[in-house]
């Protein structure tokens, strides 16, 4: 005996919402969306032209198709046809792939993206899922939508365009020479302008055009072809000279688009060449990619930014100025690893943002060591006397103090040092053991007393209970959401260029991670964001709204809607 069956029969179509299981992901997706005011829709209203559709919309089927590990437009519009919780939370609409893409890389999204994260960081609170002491700060390197073989170097752009100066300062004083050209009023003897080669340029050209003018005034055909020949010498160097404009303005154009950085992609000119952990070659190949920073806690995504810079330690200032102004206000206890520390970064966690950094630096587990602590000429382990002002070396000798030193960075960071250094230590039976400096140069050490109090500030907070056991959690909290970004989510490239669009599309992918733990841990306990019954809708909706506007949980910027 089998079940009743037969695709003749006439069924009537049920409520969608009625075939979802309990607990499923998309009550999450909706639940969160519909959170949003709608004040941060107004930007998205036309005046004319055809009504589009609701930005709650799209922002519900991207969620939900990021959820289910579909970044692509394409079958983005394919699950809309087919799934059925797409299909509810679009209400049967169907937009188009071009539709969906040209929402995802709105600039507006940017702002929807942000309100999202916080109205889900004020649920996590109202549910006490995190206590908003701590959050727990890393960043992972994730592929560009860029080919691999599409790189600028800047020291190959710097190199040409010394050359190119070298080759356009000789030619110039070449044409001078033969007296092809007048000379012309220089600023910098050593370099001509972008209107100095101008000028020259338009001296060759009317030398040029003046022989082009006798060519045709005259009828002997020995004289045209004499002329012809006085002219070819002017018309290779206007030629030339052309050349070295378009590639001057060339590499200006390139120095503008690396900014800070040492490479940038002709595909992606925003994307940097990085080292990815991720190297099937393992060759160290770069890669085009950008910098991720994340802020977590409870392993949920809290913030997020994108940077070009391939390095950990130029962008914790940037970032939390990021957190403050877009996400919320910052906890009491910053947590990072040893990539973020840095004198520059303790300064301003301590004295700018009042906070507590508990942020390792590059040598603190080597300095932990019982061999470092124990080794006789490691500088930490001498002995200083604070009335002579002098160091002892493990041969008893003094290195007094000899002067101040300020150094300062690329960045404009400025440091001060005091050095120290031996009067003689040519006869020391040490001397291979203790420096690798030459022969006749004395032992000199150079001291930081401000970074060496930042570290013992740093060391003392981790060696207590409680700071201690916060940065152990460090790596149980933010490295398992970049595992479940990149591992469960599957998302290991970024199908967008340019930063604005990268952003949006970074943000989509961790609050799909976000939704996708919220919701299996929801699970346990069977508990439905909003009722079936549509009239108990828009009550349930008013009252999140009003939360998100008077909980004392909650944190929106001011600027939030002005982005």
């Amino acid at each position: 005996m089998f079940k009743h069956y037969n695709m003749d029969d006439v069924v009537l179509p049920l409520e969608l919402e009625r075939k979802l299981p309990e607990n499923d992901i998309a009550f999450t997706v909706n639940q969160l969306v519909e959170s949003i005011p709608e004040e941060a829709f107004e930007r998205f209203l036309r005046k004319t032209g055809q009504p589009a559709y609701h930005p709650r919309m799209m922002m519900k089927i991207i969620l939900c198709a990021y959820t289910q590990s579909v970044f692509s437009g394409r079958k983005i519009e394919a699950l809309l046809q087919d799934s059925i919780r797409m299909m509810w939370l679009a209400q049967e609409y169907k937009p188009s792939y071009r539709t969906i893409n040209r929402f995802r890389v709105n600039p507006d999204v940017q702002g929807l993206l942000r309100v999202c994260f916080i109205q889900f960081r004020c649920q996590l609170v109202e549910e006490k899922i995190i206590e908003q002491e701590a959050i727990f700060i890393d960043g992972t390197k994730i592929e560009a939508n860029a080919n691999k073989f599409t790189f600028v170097w800047r020291k190959s752009i710097e190199k040409y365009a010394t050359q190119l100066t070298e080759k356009s300062n000789q030619m110039y004083n070449d044409l001078l020479e033969q007296e092809i050209i007048p000379a012309i009023e220089r600023e910098n003897p050593e370099a001509l302008s972008d209107e100095e080669l101008m000028q020259v340029a338009e001296k060759l050209d009317e030398r040029v055009q003046a022989y082009d003018r006798q060519i045709e005034a005259s009828e002997d055909v020995s004289e045209r072809k004499a002329l012809r020949s006085k002219r070819k010498g002017p018309k290779q160097s206007r030629k030339r000279w052309l050349d070295f404009i378009n590639r001057k303005k060339k590499y200006q154009k390139d120095m503008e688009i690396f900014r800070e950085r040492n490479s940038y992609s002709k595909t992606d000119p925003d994307a940097t060449f990085m080292r990815m952990k991720d190297d099937y070659m393992r060759n160290g190949q770069l890669k085009p990619g950008y910098n991720v920073q994340l802020a977590t806690e409870g392993q949920y995504a809290l913030a997020y930014d994108i940077f070009p810079n391939p390095t950990d330690t130029r962008t914790l200032i940037p970032f939390l100025n990021t957190i403050e102004q877009g996400f919320f206000e910052l906890p009491t206890y910053l947590i990072a690893d040893a990539g973020y520390g840095s004198e520059q970064n303790y300064d301003d966690v301590i004295q700018h943002r009042k906070r507590i950094p508990l942020i390792t630096y590059n040598k603190y587990r080597k300095e932990q060591k019982k061999k470092t602590k124990q080794d006789p000429f490691q500088v930490a382990n001498w002995s200083y006397d604070s009335e002579g002002d002098y160091y002892t070396c493990p041969n008893d000798q003094k290195l007094s103090f000899s002067h101040e030193s300020q150094r300062r960075d690329t960045y404009g960071f400025s440091r001060s040092y005091r050095v120290y250094e031996c009067e003689d230590c040519s006869s020391c039976p040490f001397r291979s053991q203790c420096t690798k400096a030459k022969e006749g140069n004395h032992r000199r050490i150079t001291i930081n007393e401000h970074w060496n109090q930042q570290k013992a500030y740093t060391q003392h907070l981790l060696s207590e209970e409680k700071t201690g056991g916060l940065y152990r959690k460090r790596k149980i909290d933010v490295e398992p959401v970049f595992g479940f970004l990149k591992a469960n989510l599957g998302f290991t490239r970024f199908s967008v260029r340019r930063t604005e669009k990268v952003k949006n599309e970074i943000g989509f992918a961790f609050m799909a991670v976000n939704m996708r733990k919220y919701t299996a841990n929801r699970r346990e306990t069977p508990i439905h964001f909003y009722p079936r019954s549509r009239k108990k809708i828009s009550l349930t909706i008013f009252r999140v709204t009003e939360i998100f506007f008077v909980s004392e949980t909650s944190y929106v910027p001011a600027s939030l809607f002005l982005l």
